[in-house]
C-alpha cells in the first residue's frame, strides 16, 4: 500500500494536497474491505462445497432444494444464521462472552495483511511477514479460551482447554516446518520467499530437497490441528462435548466462529502455497492478476484436501493427539531443520 501511495502522489499532482497518511489509510481500509468481502464469499461457497464433497463421499446428494442442485444453499445458510435469535445465557460473563467471537475472527483476518496474492497484489510487504502471521494468529486461541470460560458451561470449558493445549502443542512443529523454508530462502518476507521459487515448477521449495518435501507435509498435518479440523477436531467434538467452546453461541456470534474456521482453512492453504508451492509462480501464469488466480487455486486445492480428509479419517483420542505432536511431528520437524542445514552446506 505504501508503494501504491507513492505512485498516486507521483502520477497525480492534484493528490499532493492530500496528506500522505490519509491516502495510505484510505487505501488500507479499501484493501481490508476487499479482502473481507472475498473471505466472506469464500467461506459461504466453501460451506456448500464441503457439504457436496461430504455427500458424494458418502454416496448422498447433499443440499438440492435451494437453487439448481442446491447451488444457492450457501446464500440461504448465512441468512438463516443472521435471522436466528441471539441468545445470551443468564449466568455467563457477558462482556467476555460477547467479545470472544470477534477476537477469534480478528486473529484470523489480521493475518491476511501479510499474504502476497501476486507480485504486485498484496496489502503490506512486511520483512517479517511469516513471523507476523504466526504472532497474530495466536489471538485465535485467546478468543477460544475466552469463549469457553465465559460461557459458564463445562463442555465449553473442556473444549477451550483442549484447544489451548492442542494449538500450543502444534505450533511447535508448524514453526519448525516454516523455519526449514525460511532457512532455504534466507528471508522471513513472504514475497521474497515466493520470488526465490521462480523459474519453473522444479524451483518450488517442495521439490528442492527431500527435507523441504517432508517439511511441507509436516506443516500441512500440523496446521490441521491448529485450525481444529478432523482428525484433530477435539475442541469441538460433537460426540463428547456437544459442540465444544461455542456450545452456548447462536445467531451472528456463532456465524463468526463458523466464518473463522473457513478463513483459517484458506489461510493455511495460502501460507503453504507461498512457502512450498511457488505462490503465484506457475508453468504459464505470471502476470499480477493471473498470478493471483494461480495462488488462490493452489490454496483452495489444499482446502479441498482438508475437506476430503475430514470425511475419510476418524477422529483421534486426546492422548493420541498429544502423542502425534510431541513424539512424532516435533522430532521429525527438528530432523528436517537440521537436515536442510546440512543439505545447504554440502549440496
Amino acid at each position: 500500500m505504501a508503494e501504491l501511495t507513492d505512485i498516486l502522489l507521483s502520477s497525480f499532482p492534484i493528490v499532493k494536497v492530500i496528506p500522505r497518511d490519509l491516502i495510505l489509510g484510505t487505501l488500507i481500509f479499501i484493501g481490508a474491505a476487499v479482502v473481507l468481502a472475498f473471505l466472506i464469499i469464500l467461506a459461504a461457497v466453501s460451506t456448500y462445497i464441503e457439504r457436496k464433497v461430504a455427500a458424494h463421499i458418502q454416496s448422498r446428494l447433499g443440499p438440492m432444494r435451494v437453487g439448481w442442485h442446491g447451488l444457492l444453499q450457501f446464500i440461504a445458510d448465512p441468512i438463516k444464521l443472521l435471522l436466528k435469535e441471539d441468545i445470551i445465557p443468564r449466568n455467563v460473563d457477558k462482556p467476555l462472552f460477547i467479545l470472544a467471537p470477534y477476537i477469534v475472527f480478528c486473529g484470523s483476518f489480521g493475518a491476511f495483511a501479510a499474504i502476497p496474492y501476486s507480485s504486485r497484489l498484496y496489502i503490506s510487504n512486511l520483512n517479517i511477514g511469516i513471523f507476523y502471521i504466526m504472532a497474530v494468529t495466536s489471538l485465535v486461541v485467546i478468543g477460544i479460551i475466552t469463549a469457553g470460560w465465559s460461557s459458564n458451561n463445562k463442555w465449553s470449558l473442556f473444549g477451550a482447554m483442549r484447544s489451548a493445549a492442542q494449538i500450543v502443542s502444534y505450533e511447535i512443529p508448524v514453526a519448525l516446518a516454516i523455519l526449514v523454508t525460511v532457512s532455504a530462502a534466507g528471508s522471513l518476507n513472504l514475497r521474497e520467499i515466493v520470488h526465490a521459487q521462480g523459474g519453473g515448477i522444479h524451483r518450488w521449495f517442495v521439490f528442492r530437497s527431500p527435507f523441504l518435501f517432508l517439511a511441507f507435509f509436516l506443516y500441512y498435518v500440523s496446521s490441521l490441528a491448529e485450525v481444529n479440523r478432523t482428525p484433530f477436531d477435539l475442541p469441538e467434538a460433537e460426540s463428547e462435548l456437544v459442540a465444544g467452546y461455542h456450545t452456548e453461541y447462536s445467531g451472528l456470534r456463532f456465524a463468526f466462529f463458523f466464518l473463522s474456521e473457513y478463513v483459517d482453512m484458506f489461510l493455511v492453504g495460502a501460507i503453504a502455497s507461498a512457502l512450498f508451492l511457488g505462490g503465484w509462480n506457475g508453468p504459464i501464469f505470471y502476470g499480477p492478476i493471473t498470478g493471483a488466480f494461480m495462488f488462490i487455486a493452489k490454496a483452495y486445492f489444499l482446502v479441498l484436501v482438508m475437506m476430503w480428509i475430514r470425511w475419510t479419517v476418524p477422529r483421534l483420542r486426546v492422548d493420541q493427539l498429544m502423542h502425534m505432536s510431541w513424539k512424532v511431528l516435533t522430532p521429525f520437524a527438528f530432523a528436517c531443520l537440521l537436515g536442510q542445514g546440512a543439505w545447504m552446506v554440502l549440496w
